[in-house]
């Protein structure tokens, strides 16, 4: 890579740009904001996440990424060009090339829509690399290496597993259950213990922190807001590291 070319994630939860010279420059939740009627984007990003629930008709916040591969290439083809735009500046000349991560099991069609969109979105060139191989990377482990190193990258709506070795992955699977469903899970378990309503922000808020994968793993709590189930007024309750621990368990 060259001062000025992108790595992009395109996850189910994060968009995340990193920029050759600068790092990480762009970190902004999966969500879009755009015009239902003419398809133009209004806002990605946070600025975005915040009008969930809050939009009028004409405007809806559409999340492009789902189970870890593209649902609507417009809506990511337009993204992708405001994440690029937004790391150039007024001296930029030259057109980025561009690494994009994408889950193990991508298909022919699915590798080429993301080429095709990044490409559109002003890429001089576009690589493609496998999530396991960019984890495994970015752990430290010695991909060349005639070793078996088993990576497991949990993401929003995908959870990619693969057994690494001598550079390439041996044997992989990817999954459809991730972070995301942990929410869900969350957001279930809160409303049928409690008979409280939590919204998935939320529900990612209190597994990020005070989730716990064992149960002998010290427990904390959190207070969250949002309305009870029977009356529909809003109050807050205090969420345990064990209620996130069985709520989730299932899944893990």
């Amino acid at each position: 890579m060259k001062k000025g070319d992108l790595g992009i994630d395109l996850g189910t939860a994060s968009l995340l740009v990193f920029q050759k010279g600068k790092g990480i420059v762009i970190d902004e939740p999966s969500v879009i904001a755009v015009e239902a009627k003419t398809g133009r984007i209004i806002a990605i990003g946070s600025d975005a996440k915040e009008m969930i629930g809050k939009t009028p008709k004409d405007i809806k916040a559409v999340r492009p990424i789902r189970d870890g591969v593209i649902a609507d290439y417009q809506i990511i083809e337009q993204a992708l060009k405001d994440l690029v735009k937004r790391t150039r500046t007024k001296f930029s000349f030259s057109r980025p090339a561009v690494v994009v991560g994408v889950p193990a099991k991508v298909t022919s069609v699915e590798r080429r829509a993301v080429i095709e969109a990044t490409t559109a979105a002003g890429a001089s060139k576009v690589y493609l690399v496998l999530e396991p191989i960019a984890a495994a990377i970015g752990a430290g482990l010695h991909i060349f290496d005639s070793v078996g190193n088993m990576v497991v990258d949990i993401g929003g709506g995908t959870s990619d597993i693969a057994v690494i070795s001598l550079g390439g992955i041996v044997v992989s699977r990817s999954l459809r259950t991730a972070g995301d469903a942990m929410d869900d899970a969350i957001i279930k378990f809160v409303k049928r213990k409690y008979k409280f309503l939590i919204g998935s922000s939320t529900a990612e808020d209190v597994k990020t922190k005070i989730g716990k994968a064992f149960p002998t793993l010290e427990s904390f709590e959190l207070e969250v807001r949002g309305r009870d189930a029977l009356n529909g007024l809003p109050g807050n309750i205090r969420i345990t590291s064990d209620d996130v621990h069985e709520a989730i368990s299932q899944i893990l």
